[in-house]
């Protein structure tokens, strides 16, 4: 498994991470499997968020899990997102929600300290001196010890640095070979022939590399935003057959190749997996021994419906 050092943040984290989204439909002896098989691919990183599951549920399941896996706390990076309330249909980015919520995570997760608390998409109404503060708080009390954010566009981000003393050392955001936003604009600049030239996210990805910010690439197999995977559609035989060629010569599967694919870039990202399949796990880190080239890397961009201007 391929290990990075976030600066100002974890050092030797895992480039995949497992997401645990999806946990709370586990028994807790599938979920130990999961959590422990993740583990033994080298990953060490496990992301939560108090939104996983009705009242926090995948955290709930993967402290009930934990003990049978026979893993020491300090053996993982534990990750949880606060700020979604769909319970109260609205995004909250408080004082009193940020440390309510960060209370909570560690009850469920039966854990005294998070290694890193993201704040979970933008609170448009969001207060920088009261995230500040909330921050204090949590960092004193050792109840988290680093801090970043998901889906954040640069001036947010800047505006939230402007107040907060802490270094912001990740912004989670949607990346997939299908939805590479993140990296097409700088590819069509100033091109009125082509969508692919809009600026959706403030130049986040250099934005990021600028700011030693690391990118954690969510939904790293999915088109669209909830569409399903592209592996194996029919919807996208250009980027299967590419992934199919490049899979036979690495001796991986498709998934991992996509993954890669992430991997290979040089902002050192993290690609977050959500499978609860063992099976499928130990496939998809096979990504972090496969070596792409540059050809290869470009090859699966313009599979995947790009071109060069």
């Amino acid at each position: 498994m391929k290990h990075i050092n976030i600066v100002n943040g974890p050092q030797n984290v895992s480039a995949i991470i497992q997401g645990c989204m999806r946990m709370p439909d586990l028994t807790k002896e599938d979920a130990a499997k999961v959590i422990r098989t993740a583990y033994d691919c080298g990953i060490n990183f496990y992301d939560h968020a108090t939104c996983y599951g009705q009242d926090g549920a995948a955290e709930s399941k993967f402290a009930e899990a934990f003990p049978l896996t026979g893993l020491k706390r300090e053996d993982i990076y534990i990750q949880s997102k606060c700020g979604l309330c769909f319970d109260r249909n609205e995004f909250d980015w408080t004082k009193e929600n940020i440390l309510s919520s960060v209370d909570d995570s560690l009850r469920r997760l039966n854990i005294d300290y998070l290694d890193t608390l993201l704040l979970h998409r933008p609170d448009v109404l969001f207060d920088p001196e009261e995230v500040a503060e909330a921050f204090d708080t949590l960092e004193k009390a050792g109840k988290v010890r680093y801090f970043g954010v998901s889906n954040l566009v640069p001036m947010q981000t800047e505006l939230l640095k402007k107040y907060v003393k802490q270094p912001l050392v990740i912004n989670q955001v949607q990346l997939s070979l299908e939805q590479s936003q993140l990296i097409d604009q700088a590819l069509y600049m100033n091109n009125k022939s082509t969508e692919f030239s809009i600026n959706r996210d403030g130049n986040l990805l250099d934005y990021c590399r600028l700011n030693d910010i690391t990118i954690q690439a969510w939904s790293p197999l999915q088109f669209g935003m909830f569409g399903g995977t592209f592996i194996d559609n029919p919807d996208f035989p250009e980027l299967n057959k590419t992934l199919g060629e490049l899979a036979d010569r690495e001796k991986a599967s498709k998934a991992a190749i996509a993954i890669a694919w992430i991997l290979r870039h040089p902002a050192k990202m993290q690609a977050i997996i959500g499978s609860m399949n063992p099976e499928h796990i130990k496939d998809v880190c096979a990504a972090a021994d496969v070596n792409l080239s540059h050809h290869d890397w470009y090859a699966l961009y313009l599979s995947a419906g790009k071109y060069l201007p």
